[in-house]
């Protein structure tokens, strides 16, 4: 995992995605923020400050990097495939590393450390599963459609939500 939290960052495209769920800004407690957003669309947030320190071991200087936090604050997809997009014709994959928070509730290790996401297509019942070997790292996440994906995520008995949007192929000139 050090070898992807190393990666020198190119510029990146930032894709417009409005908010159904809420997610934290770096150095906000969850509950403030959910309490303060505003359904608008779909999609969690794309944060492009810096990462929270708990989420930049490996990252130099203050990490500006797209991504997205879990709607409990447990875990945050780092976006280097930003936009996430389906059938990719630009050379570059949906990577994603995953990040999970230090909590209070210790990892149980009689469960399974992958994580398991559980990818449900918005206003459909289209659902793929996708695992992350290991737990949290790193990921390429590939889905089968565009749209807005409710992604359950689970990892040695911790869990979380969030929203990604995947944009069709053919939507993402210049992504980097």
């Amino acid at each position: 995992m050090g070898a992807w939290r190393k990666l020198a960052l190119g510029s990146v495209v930032v894709l417009a995605a409005g908010c159904t769920t809420p997610s934290a800004s770096p150095g906000t407690p969850v509950g403030a923020s959910a309490a303060a957003s505003t359904a608008t669309g779909c999609g969690s947030r794309i944060e492009t400050g810096a990462l929270p320190d708990w989420a930049d071991a490996g990252f130099s200087g203050d990490a500006r990097v797209p991504h997205v936090f879990g709607v409990r604050g447990e875990i945050v997809a780092v976006l280097f495939g930003h936009p996430l997009t389906v059938d990719r014709r630009d050379g570059v994959n949906n990577k994603i590393l995953w990040v999970s928070r230090t909590g209070p509730t210790p990892a149980d290790p009689a469960l399974s450390a992958d994580l398991v996401v559980t990818a449900t297509l918005d206003g459909t019942d289209t659902r793929v599963t996708r695992e992350v070997d290991g737990g949290p790292g790193p990921s390429i996440i590939d889905l089968p459609r565009a749209g807005c994906w409710h992604l359950d995520l689970r990892w040695s008995g911790r869990t979380d939500t969030m929203d990604l949007v995947y944009a069709d192929g053919g939507a993402a000139p210049g992504a980097s």
